[in-house]
């Protein structure tokens, strides 16, 4: 495995970590448990427009950075790591 390769799986993983936390970061939308749970933390109210867009579009970047490495990925091992 080249240093190519290490690099992209590095950032393939910090993408995903990244992609995990900013998820878990969205205030429920709903009414459903999360939503029961998340009411008596937060406000709904408590955070500002600016902030909601901006975690939408640091979001957005993480998916499509993790999107990249995968196919990255598929191209410089289409037969899987399996031999190595």
């Amino acid at each position: 495995m080249g240093p190519l390769q290490i690099v992209i799986f590095v950032v393939w993983a910090l993408s995903a970590l990244a992609l995990i936390a900013l998820i878990l970061m969205h205030s429920g939308k709903g009414t459903g448990v999360s939503d029961m749970i998340a009411s008596s933390l937060y406000s709904s109210n408590s955070a500002s427009g600016v902030m909601e867009k901006n975690l939408d579009r640091l979001t957005v970047i993480a998916g499509v950075v993790f999107a990249v490495c995968v196919v990255l990925a598929m191209f410089f091992f289409p037969q899987g790591i399996v031999g190595i």
